[in-house]
């Protein structure tokens, strides 16, 4: 099992192009199977939970074409098979967003109940009860969703008692191919759900009020190929920010969108950055101060981002002041503290609110990543010790980075991949 070595203390810079993301990528990529000819997806970005998901489409025989650039052209009318199989989905939690489009266009579907990340409850029981509202026949046994519909999905009016990505992602898409008109009420507004949307529409379904909580489909006989390019990953985008402040240093993010970047680049701004954005970049400079420490409340989109919490706590551990984090999204998100304390970082955890009390350097200590997010800050926190961090487990974050070992080095990173 590989390992991420970090000699801390550089101040980083330079320019850096952030990927497509890959929450955007995995719903799109379902999406493609609601489709009678061809979907070409760019910008994917090359990581193991797009890799998964494009071998559970190969395993139903769906017919791939993959190019150099890591574009996909996929054919769903090759499929053979209507099982999502449990040694497949249980890496990967987004495989549940191939129900909805398999169910709409096939008219059945056999998905294993998924894996992935241990940060807590995240129930599909809400994607359950949206497509039995509009006919589905679905049971629940042996570990598996079974599916099916007896004609054509009826549009119908999907209310969520919580916000769920997936959830609206997997209805958005079912109700596109669904007699009748669906309305999915407190839908998720985040921008990956938005960019579905959008895929959706360039192939020809019928969608309005995409990044608000009102989302309505008119659904359509069917949907045809287009060509489609996935938007910018915010959250990478916002992690690379983190870490360059973090050092106190400079950088130029390319390829990216900052119209989706409020609520993190307000909370920079509040840390001291001083920050320019294009059309597609963002340059963030800390001018070689120390950050200053800042509250974090995450919340559904648009507020502040649950998968920039641990980024943000390993830059407050070094900011100057006390800062409160509170987490009301997933019960589990603080386990990279215990880590950071380890490193020598202050923190105080009651229940979902963490007091981060910044010291001037952490400590390098061997960690170890237990979720995708929680790695990120591990990194941070490596660049930010004095010594060399070992950090274990960092298969997490090849789910989420590319090449970040690479990217960071770009920036000035004394970073290093070595066999566990």
């Amino acid at each position: 099992m590989d390992k991420l070595i970090i000699t801390g203390g550089e101040q980083l810079s330079g320019e850096v192009r952030i990927s497509g993301a890959k929450n955007s990528a995995l719903p799109i990529l379902a999406a493609t199977l609601l489709a009678d000819k061809p979907v070409t997806v760019c910008n994917l970005p090359h990581l193991h939970d797009i890799t998964t998901m494009l071998e559970l489409l190969r395993r139903m025989g769906v017919e791939l074409v993959i190019d150099e650039k890591l574009s996909v052209e996929v054919d769903a009318t090759t499929i053979k098979q209507l099982c999502a199989p449990y040694e497949l989905v249980k890496t990967m939690r987004a495989s549940i967003l191939v129900l909805g489009p398999m169910l709409a266009h096939f008219g059945e579907a056999e998905v294993s109940l998924p894996g992935g990340c241990a940060i807590g409850s995240r129930p599909v029981d809400l994607h359950i009860q949206g497509l039995r509202a509009m006919g589905a026949d679905i049971s629940v046994e042996g570990g598996y969703i079974r599916a099916r519909r007896n004609g054509r999905l009826k549009g119908a009016r999907v209310f969520f008692d919580t916000v769920t990505v997936t959830g609206t992602e997997n209805i958005l898409m079912a109700a596109t191919l669904a007699e009748g008109q669906t309305i999915i009420e407190n839908a998720a507004r985040e921008p990956e759900v938005t960019d579905l949307a959008k895929c959706l529409i360039a192939m020809g379904a019928d969608i309005s009020g995409h990044g608000t909580d009102t989302i309505v489909v008119n659904g359509v006989e069917s949907l045809h190929g287009c060509t489609y390019s996935v938007v910018a990953d915010r959250i990478e985008t916002g992690t690379y920010l983190t870490a360059v402040a973090a050092t106190r240093g400079n950088v130029r993010v390319k390829n990216t969108s900052p119209l989706i970047m409020d609520a993190v680049l307000q909370k920079l701004e509040e840390a001291g950055a001083h920050i320019v954005t294009g059309e597609d970049w963002i340059e963030l400079d800390m001018k070689g101060n120390r950050p200053k420490a800042v509250n974090i409340t995450t919340a559904p989109y648009p507020a502040f981002p649950t998968d920039m919490q641990a980024q943000f706590s390993a830059m407050n551990a070094v900011s100057e002041g006390v800062s409160i984090l509170k987490e009301t999204i997933f019960e589990n998100r603080f386990m990279h503290m215990q880590e950071m304390i380890r490193m020598g970082a202050k923190i105080t955890i009651d229940g979902n609110t963490a007091v981060v009390e910044g010291v001037e350097r952490l400590q390098a200590a061997p960690v170890m990543a237990t979720d995708l997010r929680a790695s990120a800050s591990l990194v941070i926190a490596g660049l930010v010790a004095t010594g060399d961090t070992i950090i274990d487990r960092i298969y997490h974050i090849d789910r989420g980075y590319e090449c970040i070992e690479e990217k960071l080095q770009l920036l000035g990173a004394r970073i290093k991949r070595v066999p566990g």
